[in-house]
């Protein structure tokens, strides 16, 4: 399939993890992919192998991200697709009891602030356009309730899909959907720093995905190139939940 000929993606978090792999999805489907990172070696990587461009990017950075959307539509005419992906979860983000402050605010700055940035200054671009798909990573914690806390990054997956939704249908009838992506754990990077420091964690959380695994990043990504594309045209506004069926289990199947 060639979904995204002639189409421009600008992806942030682009150099790993879920990211990387929504990057060569699009790519492989005809996409021009603008790749932006904090980190300046994976980020170039990136962009390289899929031919693509590389914006170093602070995407809690106002200025910096209007850059990024600006030079995307410099470079290669427009922004069709931004997949607003870049996040954390330090391990300092824990139960509320013992956040603090500094933890609760960076978390909040890079996962919530980043996708008001990006939706703020990708959207102009499209209305010129009267075209565009914007896709936010939310989380399925922001559907349920977990009893091994992550409070900020909860909290901040939370407001990205309540965003979300008031963006759709804001500028619904003017040609922009505004999905959110809503995964259960992925065998990415972060993933496994955040369970390699507490395993019992790892194990409490591995047992109630009825599939009995974590998703891979390909499985995302996929769900992106579809929410992207016009196979998605009358989907907006929406939590579109990739999750191996957590948020649907009752009991944990044997």
């Amino acid at each position: 399939m060639q979904r995204f000929e002639g189409r421009v993606a600008v992806i942030t978090g682009g150099g790993s993890g879920i990211g990387l792999a929504t990057a060569r999805r699009l790519a492989s489907e005809g996409a021009k992919i603008v790749i932006a990172d904090v980190d300046a070696a994976s980020g170039k990587a990136a962009a390289d192998e899929v031919e693509g461009e590389f914006i170093a990017t602070d995407v809690t950075s106002e200025s910096q991200v209007e850059a990024l959307f600006q030079t995307a539509v410099d470079k290669f005419g427009s922004v069709d697709v931004a997949f607003n992906n870049a996040g954390i979860s330090p391990p300092d983000d824990d139960s509320i009891l013992t956040t603090g402050l500094d933890a609760w605010k960076k978390v909040q700055e890079v996962n919530l602030t980043s996708v008001y940035l990006c939706c703020k200054y990708a959207i102009p671009h499209m209305q010129r356009q009267h075209r565009g798909s914007i896709v936010n990573t939310a989380s399925f914690v922001a559907v349920m309730g977990a009893a091994t806390s992550q409070i900020s990054y909860t909290a901040s997956k939370g407001g990205v899909l309540s965003m979300t939704r008031e963006l759709g249908v804001q500028f619904a009838r003017e040609g922009i959907r505004v999905n959110a992506l809503c995964p259960g754990p992925v065998n990415t990077p972060l993933l496994q720093e955040l369970f390699a420091k507490d395993p019992e964690r790892a194990a409490r959380r591995l047992v109630h995905v009825p599939m009995g695994r974590f998703a891979e990043a390909t499985e995302i990504a996929a769900a992106v190139a579809f929410l992207a594309s016009d196979d998605a045209s009358f989907i907006t506004a929406s939590q579109f939940l990739v999750d191996g069926g957590i948020s649907g289990a009752y009991v944990t199947p044997l």
